[in-house]
């Protein structure tokens, strides 16, 4: 009696074929897996990796951006000492950047100024963009004087609105630059990957600069502290607003941005 129920123990020990297998399953499952997780490990360590190299490749660009910056403000400054020195006046390079603020509604508004503001994407009132200024917008402009105020951004302006009303085209739609991967993804094949390469190409309006401006939404600007002039529609030389401000510009963008 022992040994037959020694013997049914031994059997019940026994795995059968169907036991043998599931564990056989479920092994090739878990290298499944374990591969699995060690590629994604090796993919995370990848990423790191180039972020890292990436973030290094902005710094520097930033750096030298910022000597460079420093370096043509020193120069603009040496130009005016010798002026000085020899009586004579300094006169700066023609500017080839403008920064537009529309100013006036869509009343009365003839037929080709209007045109003129649809193609600057100019379409509502406190609406801004940067424009390079030549012969063909000069033109422009000066069509479209009565219903705009304009003038030449600084540094300083350029940066703050970048950074605080930045939004770029994606897709068709309006999407805040929240990162440089935005950047990257839409102006990378430009060499435009950071917020400071966007900046940097549109104030020294650079080769890409028709790509960066067109990438970058219509500002869409507050009414400026303490309202406009009460003459708004009057030119800026007369006490109003419109027109060319040339550097008043930078201090209107700062009421309105």
């Amino acid at each position: 009696m022992w040994h037959y129920a020694a013997v049914l123990s031994t059997r019940r020990l026994v795995p059968t074929q169907d036991q043998v297998l599931v564990p056989e399953t479920l092994l090739k499952k878990r290298k499944s897996q374990e591969a699995a997780r060690a590629a994604r490990r090796a993919e995370a360590e990848k990423t790191k990796q180039a972020n890292k190299e990436k973030r290094g490749v902005i710094f520097k660009r930033a750096e030298s951006y910022v000597k460079e910056y420093r370096d043509a403000e020193r120069e603009k400054i040496r130009l005016a000492r010798e002026s000085r020195k020899q009586g004579t006046f300094y006169v700066d390079d023609q500017p080839k950047l403008v920064f537009v603020v529309r100013i006036k509604g869509i009343n009365k508004i003839a037929p080709k100024p209007r045109k003129i503001l649809q193609l600057l994407r100019l379409l509502q009132i406190n609406n801004g963009v940067f424009i390079r200024l030549n012969k063909a917008t000069s033109e422009m402009l000066t069509i479209i004087d009565p219903y705009i105020a304009y003038g030449y951004p600084n540094l300083k302006t350029v940066r703050e609105l970048v950074y605080k009303r930045g939004y770029g085209k994606v897709n068709g739609q309006r999407i805040a630059i929240s990162d440089n991967q935005i950047i990257e993804d839409n102006l990378g094949k430009y060499g435009i990957v950071c917020v400071e390469d966007l900046i940097h190409e549109i104030y020294s309006v650079g080769p890409n600069f028709k790509q960066a401006s067109n990438f970058l939404w219509p500002f869409k600007l507050s009414n400026p502290t303490g309202g406009f002039h009460s003459r708004k529609f009057n030119h800026f030389i007369e006490g109003g607003d419109t027109g060319n401000r040339e550097e008043n510009i930078n201090s209107l963008i700062r009421q309105m941005n």
